[in-house]
């Protein structure tokens, strides 16, 4: 076989590691530098030449910088003769970009996907794109995982008495649904409506959450404002607890603030995206084992959709 090896960007050093640990391969050496401007310059460390290579980078906040640093990593692999290069992007950013909402407005996922594939990259794997349709924007394979894989385990094991499943809006509604399917579980839909960016106005809830536990199910939670109306017009309704499952946790803004309100009993996040703080209510679990099995099946020619059967 040829060989492959693992590099990572500086977005997500920790989660690389634990990738790393479960494969039993050490991260490779790349040194990454920034000049006083602010340039990124890389320099691998080590030989590559025929090698399938894996990047771990998410491109989180700063989504620019990380995402810079992927592309020129890549084409710094590229010039060294690697065989391939597979980017793991847990947390793909720029992904709530993607369809032109209004007139003379760019479409920045589908850029970012340009240049990914200029970059030099062969292939990607994320997981919980905010648009599965993101996927077509590239003309490389993309393997966008199920976050669910993690959460429904999770609530497995909490054993809730009167547990149902709801989405915090109309657009989440396939990816509650999913998850209400998988465990067996009704689904209700908070029914909202966006005034302006990051605020949100909750209307109504459709469905019955009396005496329920509830369990909201999201891709992302960035400022936590949908996510806590939501959670406060549930409650208003009877609910008795509230338990969100939101994979990708951004969290800007006032989004620590919402979260200490308690309003929210449980926030349980991955991490893709590594936390600035940690509060007594916020859960993280680890996608680790998932992308490094992922890497094991890319680099053996294994199937990919198998992990969802």
């Amino acid at each position: 076989m040829r060989g492959y090896k693992i590099f990572s960007g500086s977005a997500n050093i920790e989660l690389a590691k634990k990738i790393s640990k479960y494969l039993s391969l050490p991260l490779s050496n790349a040194d990454i530098k920034r000049f006083s401007d602010g340039e990124i310059s890389v320099q691998i460390s080590e030989s590559v030449r025929g090698k399938d290579v894996f990047i771990i980078q998410s491109t989180c906040m700063p989504t620019n910088d990380n995402l810079m640093e992927l592309l020129i990593l890549t084409d710094a692999l590229k010039r060294s003769s690697t065989n391939s290069i597979t980017a793991i992007m847990p947390y793909f950013g720029y992904s709530r970009q993607d369809r032109k909402a209004s007139p003379r407005v760019p479409i920045t996922a589908k850029l970012v996907a340009n240049l990914i594939e200029t970059s030099g990259i062969d292939r990607v794997a994320t997981i919980d794109l905010h648009a599965g349709q993101i996927q077509g924007f590239f003309d490389i394979p993309v393997d966008n995982l199920y976050g669910s894989i993690v959460f429904n385990e999770f609530i497995k094991n909490k054993h809730f008495k009167n547990p149902i499943i709801a989405s915090p809006d109309i657009g989440g509604i396939a990816r509650a649904r999913s998850v209400a399917k998988d465990l067996g579980l009704d689904i209700v839909i908070v029914d909202k409506r966006r005034e302006r960016a990051n605020e949100s106005e909750v209307m109504n809830i459709i469905g019955d959450v009396k005496d329920k536990e509830v369990i909201l199910v999201d891709d992302i939670i960035d400022t936590a404002g949908t996510i806590v109306k939501a959670a406060k017009s549930l409650k208003d309704k009877g609910a008795k607890s509230i338990t969100a499952c939101c994979t990708h946790a951004v969290l800007s803004g006032e989004a620590y603030e919402r979260i200490a309100s308690g309003i929210l009993d449980e926030l349980v996040v991955t991490d893709t995206i590594p936390l600035k703080k940690e509060l007594p209510n916020i859960k993280i679990l680890s996608v680790a084992p998932i992308f490094a099995e992922v890497i094991r099946r890319i680099y053996h020619n294994e199937s990919i959709n198998s992990l969802f059967i």
